[in-house]
């Protein structure tokens, strides 16, 4: 991609510029909401290598924002432009609430409603000041200890009842004393980035408690972590203070936006066939492993 290639929102003096990658659309809009949710549609610009780009006058942190796009429309050749689908920036460091699944994210185009009251939305923000690079804290042959953010602290008599459940929890005092009590190396989180459930979970009275469904690899899942990307470093800093380091168990081999049944949620709905993989028929490939029937694998972002 070139210097001016998809990023999360860039912040100026004068508002804000947008880009996302879209290659294969015929157009893509810039979709703003207000406090009361009223949204406002603004046309973006393609580039010659398929970004679309977009300036926002007036924008400044803490905007709420989507995209949408329209094309061709033919999933059994890896095309799903909808314009009433509201998609997720795949850049956004940030989203306003958690993901709920609905059948509606995935009607087929012209079958369902507008997924704007369906869909988080990303949150523009103040990029964090740059950390400076520092050796792993964990060494080979250490004891690595895996957890479940939420899981892990929900009940801890220790932790302040507000702080419980959130991976700012696992910087408590107490938390860490645990730690160095078992002589832990390194902590691994299980998955904390946006994530959305199974559609077959619901019907069975069940949630995806574990976030093995990501949909965005750059915004933290808010139920984790209501402070966000600051939330996470503050932890892993208090963390390395006390010589514990951090692993994350990150989901790259499969995405939330599932098989040819699935939500269009980010991915799918702007540019299926180069960000998933598929047969020189169209048809998604599944070859992950994994076991749970997802079958939009691989997905090739492209930095």
């Amino acid at each position: 991609m070139s210097a001016a290639g998809p990023a999360a929102p860039r912040l100026s003096e004068s508002g804000a510029h947008f880009s996302v990658w879209a290659p294969e659309a015929s157009h893509v809009w810039l979709c703003l909401f207000d406090g009361d949710d009223r949204e406002t549609r603004m046309p973006m610009t393609r580039d010659a290598e398929g970004v679309w780009h977009g300036e926002a006058a007036a924008v400044g942190a803490g905007a709420r924002y989507g995209y949408r796009a329209d094309g061709g429309y033919d999933p059994g050749a890896g095309l799903w432009f909808d314009p009433d689908k509201l998609l997720l920036d795949p850049y956004a460091t940030a989203i306003d609430r958690a993901f709920v699944y609905d059948a509606a994210l995935a009607a087929p185009r012209g079958e369902g409603a507008d997924t704007a009251p369906l869909m988080p939305k990303g949150v523009v923000e103040v990029p964090l000041p740059p950390v400076s690079g520092e050796p792993p804290c964990f060494r080979s042959g250490g004891l690595v200890y895996e957890l479940h953010a939420r899981g892990f602290t929900m009940l801890h008599p220790d932790v302040p009842e507000a702080q419980r459940g959130t991976i700012a929890a696992l910087a408590h005092p107490a938390v860490i004393a645990h730690f160095k009590r078992l002589h832990v190396s390194a902590i691994e989180l299980m998955p904390i980035n946006a994530w959305i459930d199974e559609r077959h979970l619901g019907p069975l009275g069940l949630t995806n408690y574990w976030g093995y469904n990501p949909v965005n690899w750059f915004a933290l899942d808010p139920r984790l972590a209501p402070g966000g990307i600051a939330e996470l470093r503050e932890t892993v800093a208090a963390l390395h203070g006390a010589g514990i380091g951090v692993i994350l168990d990150m989901v790259y081999n499969h995405d939330g936006e599932s098989d040819a049944q699935g939500p269009t949620l980010s991915l799918r709905g702007l540019n299926a066939r180069d960000y998933f993989r598929h047969a020189a028929d169209g048809q998604l490939i599944n070859d992950t492993g994994t076991g749970n029937a997802i079958a939009c694998n691989q997905p090739m972002v492209r930095r």
